[in-house]
């Protein structure tokens, strides 16, 4: 059954913290789709998913790239929609290489993917609070073990 869960964030590390302690949770082929206004803290939760799949690796916003890789087993998939303008750009570029069982991907401004999004996925929106807090919701469509909203809130 589809989870919904609610916590904020005082700060970039705390954002990071989450996303490190979100990373170990995640089973390989799962699809995290980022959504939220620029400077909400998308990037930040990624560097936190990389540091737990791939150490203390640098982590920035592909969005000329499109898509960076960190880690080997699994991989982390880090995608940046940004730049294109809907689902048949990213069509275009074979998104379904994306969404392999060898590691996970995580999709910044995934509402641009449009239907090509699986359906088996997690919803991630991150919105500003004032100053450096963060609202994020995380919506589980069949993707987290149970009691994940547990380990998510330590």
């Amino acid at each position: 059954m589809p989870g919904v869960f609610k916590l904020d964030t005082d700060g970039p590390e705390q954002t990071e913290a989450l996303g490190y302690r979100l990373g170990a949770l995640l089973p390989y082929g799962a699809v995290v789709a980022l959504r939220g206004e620029l400077a909400a803290g998308k990037t930040c939760l990624v560097r936190g998913l990389a540091a737990h799949y791939a150490g203390a690796e640098l982590v920035s916003s592909p969005t000329f790239t499109i898509v960076n890789q960190y880690g080997e087993s699994p991989k982390l998939y880090h995608v940046d929609l940004y730049r294109l303008s809907g689902p048949d750009d990213l069509a275009d570029l074979g998104y379904e290489e994306l969404f392999e069982p060898d590691g996970v991907c995580v999709i910044e401004w995934a509402e641009r993917a449009g239907d090509l999004l699986p359906e088996r996925r997690l919803e991630v929106l991150l919105e500003h609070g004032g100053g450096d807090c963060r609202m994020i919701t995380i919506h589980d469509l069949g993707v987290l073990p149970e009691r994940w909203e547990e380990a998510l809130s330590g």
